[in-house]
């Protein structure tokens, strides 16, 4: 089953694809660098985030999905500055995914992380949690529809 990726997020991956490992890791670096931080209202209740526990250093997100019928998912991600391989997923995932509509992210393909091929440069543990993030922003979306 092919399912289309968002344009924002197909981006993303064709400029992984286009570079070598070595510059891909770099890529993943500054997309560390870029990630926002919490805004004040999250930063002040820790306890609305969830902990993504796959993830080796301590990752935490949480969404909000809108009233109009797009219901358009905003992402939130608290990863410390001295995990920037699980920021830097963070950050493609916040870059790829924050401000579509509920359907589209929920039919992203569940084998993001791999295709933005690092899995030769980054251990099996690291991917894991990346598509531990993808799965969890997923579910509270579907929670949210309940």
């Amino acid at each position: 089953m092919s399912t289309a990726l968002p344009a924002q997020l197909a981006e993303i991956i064709d400029d992984f694809q286009d570079l070598t490992e070595p510059d891909r890791l770099q890529l993943l670096l500054d997309f560390s660098r870029e990630l926002p931080e919490l805004p004040e209202r999250l930063r002040e209740h820790p306890e609305l985030l969830e902990q993504v526990v796959e993830c080796q250093s301590p990752v935490f997100l949480t969404l909000e999905v809108g009233d109009g019928p797009e219901r358009l998912v905003n992402l939130f991600f608290s990863a410390p500055p001295e995990a920037p391989t699980t920021r830097g997923f963070a950050g493609v995932l916040m870059e790829g995914l924050d401000g579509l509509p509920a359907e589209e992210i929920l039919a992203v393909p569940d084998d993001v992380p791999d295709r933005l091929g690092l899995t030769r440069a980054i251990t099996p543990l690291r991917m894991r949690g990346m598509s531990a993030m993808l799965g969890r922003i997923k579910r509270q979306i579907r929670e949210t529809a309940a």
